[in-house]
């Protein structure tokens, strides 16, 4: 089945769990590897499907089924995230992430969930295994940031491009390379390297920003318009508030 994937999108696929089983910026790669795997387990919790069918978030449910020795405070946040994304709050982050996660740690984690939930749907897709998990690479977080990070009408801070300096470091001068300065791409750059990872497994599973409007060159095996439909089709039955 694999055989038939585009080797671009093979490589993109190769980089994420490359990055997820590598020390991160503020995560090491075992936290990460365990982030992934409550991403997954998240789906076949009972704790959470009871909270997903509640008429409030807030509803009190039971232990989560947690699967990776985290603490129970973040397994909390991955299994919202990943179930009940829709109804999280500034309310619910500022009261619950401060305590367990800060706010480079929660970027960080939400891209890592991102990228895993998007490899495990098109291996679900295709009817094929869920791809092992990375063994975690021993090592330090990096710790890059950038100095351009601020208050932007979001609840973490974010980067505008304007805002980034001639000196700023590699990882950071690349987030708006060949990318525009939509909310979208501002969401993880207070982590450049997340935001860098999980835009360049998007570019291969959906279009390079720079394809988007091209409408006169079809660049996938479907259209523009199908791959727009699909889209907004998924978007809407994951209650997409973007």
């Amino acid at each position: 089945m694999m055989d038939d994937v585009r080797a671009d999108l093979l490589t993109a696929i190769d980089g994420a769990w490359t990055r997820l089983g590598s020390p991160g910026e503020w995560l090491t790669a075992s936290e990460k590897v365990g982030i992934a795997a409550e991403t997954r387990a998240a789906m076949a919790c009972p704790a959470c499907s009871t909270r997903r069918q509640a008429l409030s978030p807030e509803h009190e449910v039971g232990p989560h089924s947690g699967v990776s020795g985290l603490s129970p405070e973040i397994v909390d946040v991955v299994h919202r995230i990943r179930t009940d994304a829709d109804r999280l709050t500034l309310n619910w982050f500022t009261r619950i992430v401060p305590r367990c996660l800060s706010e480079e740690r929660y970027v960080e984690t939400v891209g890592i969930i991102a990228e895993v939930t998007a490899v495990d749907g098109f291996y679900a897709a295709l009817g094929i295994e869920l791809r092992e998990l990375p063994a975690p690479v021993s090592g330090s977080p990096g710790g890059v940031r950038s100095n351009a990070a601020k208050p932007n009408g979001a609840w973490v801070p974010t980067v505008s491009p304007e805002d980034i300096g001639a000196d700023a470091p590699s990882v950071v001068q690349a987030m708006y390379r060949n990318r525009s300065a939509a909310n979208i791409h501002r969401a993880l750059s207070l982590v450049p390297t997340a935001m860098n990872g999980f835009f360049e497994l998007d570019d291969a599973m959906y279009l390079p920003d720079a394809k988007l409007r091209e409408f006169g060159i079809e660049p996938r095996a479907i259209t523009h318009a199908q791959i727009e439909l699909l889209a907004a089709r998924v978007s809407a039955l994951n209650r997409c508030l973007y």
